[in-house]
């Protein structure tokens, strides 16, 4: 009963169905020559089994990539809205120097290296 069970899951999952087992979609891909080999050249590794774990490992990847790159853009947005925030509330500091912004800067450094955090703004 519970083999049952999975096999209708993976049915649904896969959307085919052949003689009671689950059948994965195929897909053909065009590769260039230097992809082809590493490909033959991972599975001869024995890394792989076949041509189809390496690709299915390369999406993979991709979608981890894919889903970092949203993080690092969902995490800038909500950097810049704090930002511009702070404009409006007129919470920022301006520098008569690049020098003065330099130490400014190196003082936020220092502080966060050690342990300490930002200092206060009134002291930085």
């Amino acid at each position: 009963m519970a083999k049952h069970s999975a096999l209708g899951m993976a049915y649904y999952a896969n959307d085919k169905f052949t003689l009671g087992v689950a059948e994965m979609p195929t897909r053909n891909v065009v590769l260039t020559e230097y992809q082809a080999e590493l490909v033959e050249r991972l599975v001869s590794s024995g890394r792989y089994q076949n041509a189809s774990e390496v690709l299915r490992e390369g999406l993979r990847l991709v979608e981890d990539q894919e889903a970092q790159a949203k993080a690092r853009l969902k995490a800038l947005r909500e950097s810049a809205r704090v930002g511009i925030a702070d404009i409006e509330a007129g919470r920022y500091r301006t520098f008569d120097s690049p020098a003065d912004l330099k130490r400014h800067l190196g003082t936020l450094r220092d502080g966060v290296l050690s342990g300490k955090g930002r200092p206060d703004e009134s002291g930085g």
